[in-house]
Formats: structure tokens, sequence, C-alpha cells
């Protein structure tokens, strides 16, 4: 009886990972785990349509963008698609007074005004391959942690190097299932990626940080770029001489919409997840991390959000910026609100129950695994205060821009100091902080900064471990009483950091002997500060921790496996190419509330606020809505969709992924997720986890019908329905 409730209880609690939508999959395993489960609920490809070596496939549609995000080829041309909200750095750096590309949208009229972006990259796998035993011959479980994990190291080293000897490629092998299984990654990165178009702020980032992570959405979030090549069709450093990539594949697009139930499947980039960390790393986010960094985070972007209300110019600096804080920020919130609401931690808590009955019902088993969760306690209790104090450093104290920018001037610092430095090393490092100045001052604001210093410093001196506290906040204390608003004052006054004018006229006139002045600027001392605490005292114990707790992760991770070997396990996300699918969905969020698994652009005019920035409606958006003029992209029953659900398991890495219907055909682009589902990240609730994509509909009549742009539609293959 005993062992029928211990089974019993194992299928029940270990249900919930069954679910179809669930899982973030290796493309080039989806023939031998997915595909007739795929085939199923509607796919009609096949696993070679999908991932192929021996020929093109959709693989080789689909980029990495800029490292954070996913795009999709969608031309003979090296046409690429993504988020507004991925392309928005290279959209500001572009954008001034005179050219408002953010406000004002931009539309490349032909290739020659097609603009370069210094830093923004496209990355395409061109295979993938398990190497679990290369990696780890050589170990064994006699060795200490350091020893394993520096043999590792040497493994991978030798690995990649010798996979792309003579080619062009460059190699990366990660680690998955916390280091059970190694695969090796060739890939083709491609370094002339120009922007070429880009809907109006009031379009592509309709509603803003207010909706953002919220459904219903009705955003364009949409950018275009192209990919450029040598005359050999290989990744170059830009130059005019580059031409447009001639792509193995690229993605058709499909004009015949989606209905409830229909099937679908995003491939991306999904950037991390932890699925299986035990309770205490679920009850360490949701308690105690998130909640800390939500209340710093929303400091900084009060102060930066009333600046952008009341100057214009501020805004232009500052959109891309307080994107990046605020997107994470709502994220951690809905985080937190989905853990608590299924009770996440009770739930791995009865897992780990579980876990400890298979264990000790074996002897072997027990010798391996008795004392994993006791281990995992102790090691999550004396990580604690060292986290939250590296995260009041990274939030608060690092969240300060000039502090952050302080830093590049350490290497000038230790070489000036260095008595065999010569001059052209010297020389090299000048110029190269005037370049980094140059683009730091252009959309840097003293004043929102000083404020933001002013509260951030306080926020560290009382939410700090008081060990961990940099040194100089007792002299901070010791001369004003900790009064953070007049030593914020004092010292922007006085640093030559915060003037462009006095930086400069130091770089010009710089000379090793006089590097003491730098040494002594008070900001450069704050972040010296603030910097040799976290180097010197937090991360290295970080480290440590992190370590371990990885260590018995590996071992956990690998006891899981052995007790349930009828399931699928897919591997958590780590910024390699994946295959989610689901169906189109809606959900609901509440008892007696359901939502639409679409919206249309009604909603768009229906939110329109001229008083309230994120809610401004595009003048030619609007009366494209009075008078009906949706072109041949409005769905079937008349409506111009905008955004729709569906229960494809997505995570950041994810924006800018092509959601694809059961042809392979190309229907939306993958946005964002709900804010219920957000917890995703930890578990996955299927009634609630729903990616939010773009119609791909909409995006197609923006590009035509709001910016006239015929070039961009006829180089598509775009299929009527």
């Amino acid at each position: 009886m005993k062992k029928f409730k211990f089974l019993f209880g194992l299928l029940f609690i270990f249900s919930m990972s069954a679910r179809a939508e669930e899982g973030m999959w290796i493309p080039m395993l989806l023939d031998q785990l997915n595909f007739k489960q795929m085939q199923g609920l509607g796919l009609k490809l096949s696993a070679e349509d999908i991932y192929s070596l021996n020929h093109s496939s959709l693989k080789d549609a689909i980029v990495q963008f800029g490292g954070g995000c996913t795009a999709e080829i969608v031309s003979p041309e090296g046409l690429i698609l993504t988020n507004h909200h991925c392309g928005l750095g290279a959209i500001q750096h572009h954008s001034s007074l005179q050219h408002d590309y953010l406000a004002n949208g931009f539309w490349a009229g032909s290739f020659e005004e097609e603009l370069p972006n210094q830093g923004i990259t496209a990355t395409l796998l061109v295979r993938m391959e398990e190497v679990t035993d290369k990696v780890l011959q050589g170990v064994n479980d006699q060795m200490n942690l350091l020893q394993r994990n520096e043999i590792i190291r040497q493994n991978i080293e030798k690995l990649e190097r010798e996979s792309v000897a003579g080619t062009h490629y460059e190699a990366r092998i990660k680690p998955f299932y916390y280091g059970n299984q190694y695969y090796l990654f060739i890939n083709e990165v491609f370094r002339d990626v120009r922007l070429v178009g880009a809907p109006p702020s009031n379009i592509g980032k309709f509603g803003g940080d207010t909706d953002n992570w919220m459904w219903p959405r009705h955003t364009g979030d949409f950018s275009i770029f192209r990919i450029y090549v040598n005359k050999n069709n290989e990744p170059a450093d830009y130059s005019k001489d580059n031409v447009p990539y001639k792509p193995k594949r690229y993605l058709p697009i499909s004009l015949k919409g989606y209905k409830p139930d229909d099937f679908t499947f995003v491939f991306g980039y999904p950037g991390s997840t932890r699925e299986y960390i035990p309770s205490f790393g679920v009850d360490l986010i949701a308690n105690r991390e998130n909640p800390l960094r939500v209340g710093l985070r929303q400091q900084r972007l009060d102060i930066i959000d009333a600046a952008m209300e009341k100057d214009r110019f501020v805004r232009i600096q500052y959109t891309a910026k307080a994107n990046g804080i605020a997107n994470y920020w709502k994220k951690m919130i809905g985080e937190t609100r989905g853990i608590k609401r299924i009770g996440a931690v009770s739930i791995k808590e009865q897992q780990e129950t579980v876990f400890t009955e298979w264990t000790a019902s074996n002897t072997e088993r027990k010798n391996r695994y008795a004392n994993l969760l006791p281990m995992f306690r102790t090691v999550y209790g004396k990580y604690l205060p060292l986290d939250l104090s590296a995260i009041c450093i990274s939030e608060a104290g690092q969240g300060i821009e000039i502090v952050k920018f302080a830093a590049g001037f350490r290497e000038l610092v230790k070489t000036s100091k260095t008595k065999s430095v010569h001059s052209a090393e010297i020389e090299k490092i000048i110029t190269n902080l005037r370049k980094n100045s140059r683009e730091f001052y252009r959309n840097y604001s003293p004043a929102v900064d000083r404020e933001i210093m002013c509260v951030m410093l306080h926020e560290m001196a009382v939410r700090m471990d008081k060990s961990f506290l940099p040194a100089i906040f007792a002299e901070i204390d010791k001369s004003g009483k900790n009064d953070f608003s007049a030593y914020s004052n004092s010292v922007f006054s006085r640093s030559l950091l915060t003037d462009s004018v006095r930086l400069f006229s130091f770089l010009d006139r710089f000379k090793p002997a006089k590097i003491s002045v730098l040494e002594k600027d008070p900001i450069f001392r704050l972040m010296g500060s603030i910097n040799e605490r976290n180097e010197k005292d937090i991360l290295p114990k970080i480290k440590a921790s992190t370590d371990r707790i990885d260590s018995l992760q590996r071992i956990y991770m690998a006891g899981l496996m052995e007790m349930q070997q009828n399931r699928r396990f897919y591997p958590d996300a780590n910024s390699t190419l994946r295959v989610a699918y689901g169906k189109v969905d809606n959900y609901q969020p509440a008892d007696g509330v359901t939502y639409n698994y679409f919206t249309t652009l009604a909603g768009v005019i229906q939110k329109e606020d001229s008083a309230v920035y994120d809610y401004q409606v595009d003048t030619r958006l609007k009366k494209l809505y009075m008078d009906h003029d949706y072109g041949p992209y409005a769905d079937r029953d008349g409506t111009m969709h905008v955004a729709f659900t569906a229960s494809n398991h997505t995570t950041g890495g994810n924006s800018g992924s092509p959601v694809l219907n059961a042809d392979g055909q190309l229907i939306g682009i993958n946005f964002d997720r709900n804010w219920e589902g957000t917890l995703s990240d930890l578990m996955y609730d299927p009634s609630q986890c729903r990616n939010i994509s773009l119609d791909i509909r909409y995006c197609l009549f923006v590009i035509d019908k709001v910016a006239g742009d015929n070039r961009l539609i006829r180089e598509m293959k775009v299929i009527q329905p």
C-alpha cells in the first residue's frame, strides 16, 4: 500500500510536466522526442524540414539578434524581422532632435539609405553536436570541484578550437541539464547588420511600460534590419562594398491568420530558465531577490520617467535605458505573484518529499542522493546575505550611470602606473576613452543621474549587510551624517567625469604623471570603493557558493532523471536555439474573466489618450482605421488583428522569434508573455502561461499602408489566404 501511495504521489506531483505546451526543445532531437506529438497537434512538416544537416531547413532562417533577441530572415536579400524593443538601441542611436526616428519612425528608401550599427550581430547556427563524452573525458567522481572544472575547461577549449580550425565559423560548447550533457554549436556570425525600417514609437511601443507583460496588448512591436556580407556571401566587418546576404532559407509569410486550437511553434533563442531548482531557490527568488530588485528599479524608473515627461530631449536619451530597466522590473513583479498564486514553493517541497522517499528506498541511491537536500538548505542559507549585497551593488551602486562609466577609466590608471609603459599604449587607451566618452555623454543627463545617485546610495546604506558596505560610506557618514543629497551634489560639481568639457580637456593634455588627478576624482573614488568591495569581498564568495549550488544541482538533476526515466526532460534555456510548440488559445486570469486570444486595431483606438505618451495614436494609423483601409491584411472577420496569444513556452531571448503555423509559414513575431504566466521561467502553469505575438498581417499593414514602403513588401514571399 505504501509503495502504491508513493507511485501515485510521484505521478501526481510531476503530472504538470507532461503537458504538450511545456518545454523548450533541442531542434536536432525533435524527431526522437517530439515529432509524433507535434504531428498529433497538427504539424504538417517533417522533422527534417525544421532542422537538417543535409539540406536547407527552417533553422537556416533563424538568427540570434544582438546576443539577446531572435530574428528571422524573410527575404532572399537577407532582410530580417525582430521586435521594436530589440532594435530600440539602434533606433535611438540614430535619432536626434532633427531626425527623431523614435517619434517618427524610420524607413530606408533604398539599400544605400540603410543604416549601419556597430556592435550588432546576427548569429546563424550551422550545426550542433552532442560532445558530452569528449568534454567529460578524464573526469571522475573522486575529483574535487576545482579539479573537475579545470579539466572540463581545458577539454572545451580544445574542442572549440579544433572544431572550427581553418574556417570562418565560431564554436561554442554549452552545458545542458546542469553539466550532465554538453553540446557543441558551430555558428556563423554576421557583423554588418543595418537598420532598414521601424515604426514610430506610438505604434512600435504603443502602451509602453504600462502595457508591458500585459494582455490585451496592442503593440506593433517590430523593426526591420538587413544582414550584409562580403562578395563571397561571408561575414565581414562593415564596408560600403558589402552586399545583402543570400540565405539558404527564408520564411514565407502567411496572410491566412489563425483560429483557436491551431498548432503553432516558436523557433528562437530563449535566454534562461530554472525549471529544476529546489524549493530553496524558488523561495529565494520570489521572496528575497525579486522584491529587492523591484524596489530599487522602481525608484530609478520614477526619476527617469519624471525627467522624460518634462523634456523631449531627455526622452530621446533615456527611452532605451528606461525600457531596459522596466522590462525585467515588471517581469519580476508578475513572476513573484505567479509563484505565490500556485504555491510553487509548496509544490517543489512536495516533489522533494517524493525524491527523498525514492532515495531512501534503495541503499545505492541513498549513498548518492540522501544528503543533497540538506546540503542545498545549508548552502542557500550562507548564500543569502551575499546574494542580497551583490544585488544592492549591481542595481543601486552600478545603477548610477556615472559610477559605471568611471569604471572604464581603471585601465588608464593601471597602465599609467606601470613603469615600462609605452606612449603608444597610453594613446590607444586614450583614443578608446574618447570614443566611449562621446557615446556616453550623447545619452547622459547629469541632473537625472545625480538624483539617482542620491537615492541609490541611501538604499545601499539601509539595505546592505553592514559588513559588505563599501568603505566610502563611513567617510560619507563622517563628513555629512549620511546626507546623500549633499554628497551627490558635491561630487557632481567637483568631478571631471560629470562634465564632458573638463574630461576631454583632461584627456587631451593627459600624461601618466598626472594620473593622480583621476585617482583623487570623487566619483572615481566612489566607483573604486564600490567595485573594490564587490570584487574582493563579495564576488569571490558568491562564486564559491554558486559553484557549490551548481555542483549540487548537477547531481540533483541526474537524480531526477534517474527517478523519472520515462519522462521527457527538456533542458533549461541557455541562449541556444530551441523549438517550443503549442496552440492558439485564450486564458482566464481570474474568476469570471476570460481574455480573447486576439486583439484588433479597434482596441488601439479605444486606448487612445492624447494626454498620456504611451497611448497617443499615430494620425495615419487612425485615418486608416476610420476608413477601414486595411488592404489585403484584414482578417476574415473584416477586422485588423494586432496581436494574439498561444501556449508556446517562451522566455527572454525569444523576443523577435518567428511564430510559425503547421506549414512552417510565418504568422507572427513573438514579443512578450502575459503577466500571469511570467512564472514560467521557474514553473510552467498550462492554464495561465501564454506567449504574446504580433500578428504578421499587422506588421505588413504598417509597412505597406502606414509607411507606404512597397519596396520591402515586394522582397517578401507573401502567401494569400
